[in-house]
């Protein structure tokens, strides 16, 4: 190998080299900021798991996960956390609260009741139950809305939490694909650029 490709070479290998460690620097400081914010943020609700005595008196703590057991009393700082809680606890919960039903279709029903009401007069004898009726499935409604939405904030929180996590892996990836061009690169400036060029010699043939 001439000196001349060789020069190509190790300036290639050069850049590849401030590319690989650019990327890996930028790849961990975003997944330090991501999982630290999400951190922060689930920090500030001051939201904790059941403790094991809560757990032992709930009733319905044999539809718990053993995920979510596990955690037992620690307060809610990162994405997994927050995915078990709000799928493992605030499901199983918003389950029971109007048969199953979410808080969009509930709101059909309510709906078709309001509408129901409007037709009759309020001497009917069953006026007064069905209104009953109606302001119950709005407490749930509005039950339904709280619930979802927090679930639906720790969810978010957990897949930003998991983007972190990743951005982290992949700068770890990046980190050891560059000091491996890196050390290609010692070997050629320091190794592979002493080793004496081989001199070709030309022997002419007497005819």
């Amino acid at each position: 190998m001439n000196s001349a490709i060789r020069w190509r070479i190790v300036s290639l290998q050069a850049v590849m080299v401030i590319v690989l460690a650019g990327a890996a620097a930028f790849a961990f400081y975003e997944g330090n900021f991501v999982t630290g914010y999400v951190k922060d943020q689930l920090t500030a609700q001051q939201i904790s798991f059941p403790t094991t005595a809560a757990l032992a008196a709930d009733t319905r703590s044999s539809e718990y996960g053993s995920e979510f057991k596990s955690y037992a009393g620690q307060q809610i700082t990162n994405g997994d956390q927050a995915r078990v809680y709000a799928n493992d606890y605030i499901a199983v919960h918003l389950k029971g609260i109007a048969g199953g039903l979410t808080y969009s279709t509930l709101g059909t029903k309510i709906s078709g009741l309001s509408a129901q009401l409007a037709t009759m007069s309020k001497t009917d004898p069953g006026y007064a139950t069905l209104q009953s009726q109606i302001t119950t499935l709005n407490g749930q409604r509005d039950t339904l809305f709280k619930g979802e939405m927090l679930r639906g904030t720790l969810l978010n929180s957990w897949g930003w939490w998991t983007l972190g996590v990743y951005a982290t892996y992949a700068g770890v990836g990046l980190l050891i694909a560059a000091l491996g061009v890196l050390g290609a690169l010692a070997f050629e400036v320091f190794v592979a650029a002493r080793k004496p060029e081989p001199i070709k010699v030309t022997q002419k043939i007497a005819a």
